[in-house]
């Protein structure tokens, strides 16, 4: 069977090609186009096959984007293979470096300049991936269980918030009314990191000299206490505004971003004069994707480091690490500095690019949705934390929201499918409206049927494969 599985990839994926050349508004030709991607990834073909036909899918996906840039079947195929080039073992490193380079910086920006969504889902899957690379030290490097992960989220953001607004000025004698100009966004996204890693270390003193569950939920309680201070230091002294939040933050001056687009000829991509808020969602995709890209630089040199091994030992028996001469709580220590400074750093973004910061966006689910994102991706994986990200953001933004759109319109147009008439479909049941039902049922499944995460770090594998291979061996006695 698996001799057939090589040159049935290459007819289906030359197949689609040519069917979306020939009919490039079609969502069946695009679904095959989507299926091409994840039989070239995950399908038994030589490496140099793989690589091409990689780079035939991610160009014949951004020119679909380019004639259509509302479709986005076609940016979730983009979105695969990007994912695909990075994950693969086997690809060449130029290979991995050119399609990654080629879609983020070519494909993505040329359908981003007509449909900004794409830019916003860009935004929000590089923020999540950097939160969720935080907490992968902290969880599954270093295995303290944090449940109060949104603090230093917070602590980033109201670190420019405050500052960066007319807010300061109600507290601080002298202080600018309109905040500090846009361009200190740069400045105290510095300020940030060491304002929240200095939080992680405060927060990590009394919580962890203990284990397991009970710094559970210390963690929990102080990252509570985080966000009620927050929501409660509007009085005597008004410093966070309360549970109004902070409104209007100032952003960086984009001029440059203006004129550079002006110089390349985009506006006859966008059909229109570039204006700011396609500018400044062009620039924040950009400002992310540096940052995310130095927060996995960071990462893996840490896991590669003294002070990884050292986490990895804590992780795996703590006791046997002190006997070896690991100091726990400053290692600990370290682990919770380092996870909170990759979260303050994109509070300070999320701050400059929401223009508004509120306690809201800081609650316990949001923690909690972070440590999912990394037990769904894998623990102490960082291509995992990564995908686990990208995955949730695409299902709760997109994939969710674009069947809810779908049953709208068959239910006001009276679709009838399997003898049913959708416009007696009651509203209740559209799908956006139930997606952490949707993201629960998938993370049960994943517990049951890959328990170590969609990209499992290699030590996990290993055990689980051990473990599997055990209660094999113990049901057949």
């Amino acid at each position: 069977m698996n001799g057939y599985i090589f040159p049935f990839t290459l007819a289906f994926t030359a197949l689609s090609v040519v069917g979306a050349l020939l009919r490039p508004a079609s969502d069946l030709v695009n679904l095959a186009l989507l299926a091409s991607v994840a039989l070239v990834s995950l399908g038994r073909i030589p490496t140099s096959w793989r690589s091409g036909l990689l780079a035939v899918l991610a160009l014949t996906l951004t020119l679909l984007l380019r004639l259509n840039p509302g479709d986005k079947l076609a940016f979730y195929g983009l979105l695969g293979v990007l994912i695909a080039c990075f994950l693969l073992p086997n690809l060449p490193t130029l290979v991995r470096v050119a399609l990654g380079t080629a879609i983020l910086f070519i494909s993505v920006p040329i359908a981003g300049l007509t449909n900004s969504f794409l830019f916003e889902l860009g935004i929000q899957i590089g923020i999540f991936a950097a939160l969720a690379l935080g907490l992968n030290v902290v969880v599954g490097q270093a295995g303290l269980l944090d449940l109060g992960f949104a603090a230093f989220f917070a602590i980033g953001a109201y670190t420019w918030g405050i500052f960066g607004s007319p807010q300061a000025a109600q507290f601080i004698e002298g202080f600018p009314a309109g905040g500090l100009p846009g361009n200190y966004l740069y400045l105290f996204m510095a300020l940030a990191i060491i304002t929240a890693a200095i939080t992680g270390v405060l927060i990590g003193l009394p919580a962890l000299r203990l284990r397991g569950d009970y710094l559970a939920i210390v963690t929990l309680g102080l990252g509570e206490v985080v966000r009620v201070l927050a929501n409660n230091l509007d009085k005597p002294l008004n410093i966070t505004n309360g549970p109004q939040g902070i409104t209007p933050v100032n952003r960086p001056e984009v001029g440059f971003l203006t004129q550079f687009l002006q110089a390349i000829g985009a506006e006859q991509v966008y059909g229109k004069p570039i204006d700011s808020y396609i500018t400044y969602a062009f620039f924040f995709y950009l400002l992310v994707l540096l940052v995310i890209g130095v927060v996995i630089l960071v990462n893996i040199r840490l896991a590669n480091s003294r002070f990884g091994r050292a986490w990895v030992a804590i992780r795996e028996d703590e006791i046997a690490a002190k006997a070896m001469g690991i100091p726990l709580l400053p290692t600990k220590l370290l682990a919770f500095a380092t996870g909170a400074a990759f979260s303050g750093i994109m509070g300070a973004i999320f701050a400059a690019k929401q223009t508004f910061v509120s306690p809201e966006s800081f609650t316990l689910q949001a923690s909690i949705n972070i440590l999912a994102f990394v037990i769904l991706g894998g623990m102490g994986s960082i291509g995992g934390a990564v995908v686990g990200a990208a995955a949730v953001t695409v299902l709760n933004i997109g994939l969710l929201k674009d069947f809810s759109d779908l049953l709208n319109t068959w239910r006001q147009t009276g679709v009838t499918i399997l003898g049913y008439n959708m416009a007696n479909l009651p509203p209740q049941l559209n799908p956006a409206k139930y997606e952490r039902l949707v993201f629960g049922l998938i993370l049960i499944l994943m517990m049951i049927f890959r328990p170590e995460g969609l990209i499992p770090e290699q030590r996990h594998r290993v055990e689980m494969q051990e473990a599997r291979q055990e209660a094999k061996e113990g049901g057949s006695k």
